[in-house]
């Protein structure tokens, strides 16, 4: 077995940013190199593990065994941030710290309602930016496996491998139209036939919450028209103005269906869509206090 001690953070780093940016020309630019040293890095680097680390094709693409040196790259550089940081916060110069940058993947109707609430708190004690991945849930657990980000709010309960995993609760969704809407679609029969021809909405094609509630309320596999909003304020304005039928956060939609603007497609019926916070296993302040902040901010929001 190779001995994969002190590997080169130089050429970690390298590595982390050529699959960042997807090609060798672009990292060298990055890094004030020529492409030349930064495949030499990355071959040198695959030479001392043994391992091909990225296969070569546009943009780049880590392998399991990169994916791997991507993520330790990626800690090493947080942990050396909060090192300076930490000497500098009692010198007139601490102004003059770097900021460390902390990707994350996230959900859209989080980072519509909550979790932004965690970023301001953690800022307000770290000199820390943000890179936000928008994923829907059942797909940022992969961007955490790919090195991509460092936590992630996922429905996944199973721990990324050098992870922790935290529960922060669930969303309620409930699937609603107007009135009107529901009148001109949903009169005509029993569900199974109506809800296959009216039209539907998602916001996207990774959307699959609005098709997994018509499998639960229908038991079969329907494939109604869809308009596709990927946008949480303009798919809720859609929805109210009578395009069709979608999932809304109960708690965002329960004031209009008490009053009357909005009807239930399937009364009585919802979808919980538990959430959990998976961050790596790194002993980091950082990271320490976005989860005390994530956990903190979805409590007020989340059952």
């Amino acid at each position: 077995m190779k001995d994969l001690t002190q590997l080169d953070p130089a050429a970690l780093r390298t590595l982390a940013t050529a699959v960042r940016l997807g090609t060798f020309e672009a990292a060298a630019r990055e890094l004030h190199v020529t492409p030349s040293a930064v495949s030499q890095r990355v071959k040198a680097l695959e030479t001392r593990v043994g391992r091909v680390l990225v296969h070569r094709v546009k943009p780049l693409e880590a392998t399991a065994a990169g994916q791997v040196l991507v993520r330790l790259a990626a800690q090493q550089e947080l942990l050396e941030r909060e090192a300076v940081a930490e000497l500098r916060e009692d010198e007139e110069a601490g102004e003059d710290a770097p900021y460390a940058v902390v990707p994350l993947a996230v959900n859209s109707d989080a980072l519509h309602t909550w979790f932004v609430d965690a970023l301001v708190a953690v800022q307000a004690d770290h000199r820390v930016t943000f890179e936000l991945v928008r994923e829907d849930q059942t797909r940022t657990a992969e961007r955490l496996r790919r090195g991509d980000v460092m936590a992630a709010v996922t429905s996944d309960p199973r721990p990324v491998p050098g992870c922790r995993v935290v529960r922060l609760g669930r969303m309620r969704y409930v699937a609603v139209a107007t009135p009107r809407w529901a009148a001109a679609h949903l009169a005509d029969g029993p569900p199974s036939v109506t809800l296959a021809r009216a039209p539907m909405l998602a916001f996207d094609r990774s959307d699959t919450l609005q098709h997994d509630f018509l499998r639960r309320v229908t038991r079969r596999r329907l494939t109604p028209p869809v308009t596709y909003i990927p946008s949480v304020q303009q798919f809720d304005a859609a929805v109210r103005r009578g395009m069709g039928w979608g999932m809304l956060l109960e708690r965002q939609s329960a004031a209009d269906l008490a009053r009357g603007r909005l009807v239930e497609v399937a009364p009585g019926r919802h979808v919980d869509v538990p959430l959990f916070w998976q961050h790596w296993r790194l002993e980091s302040p950082v990271i320490t206090d976005l989860t005390a902040a994530m956990t903190a901010a979805a409590g007020s929001w989340l059952d």
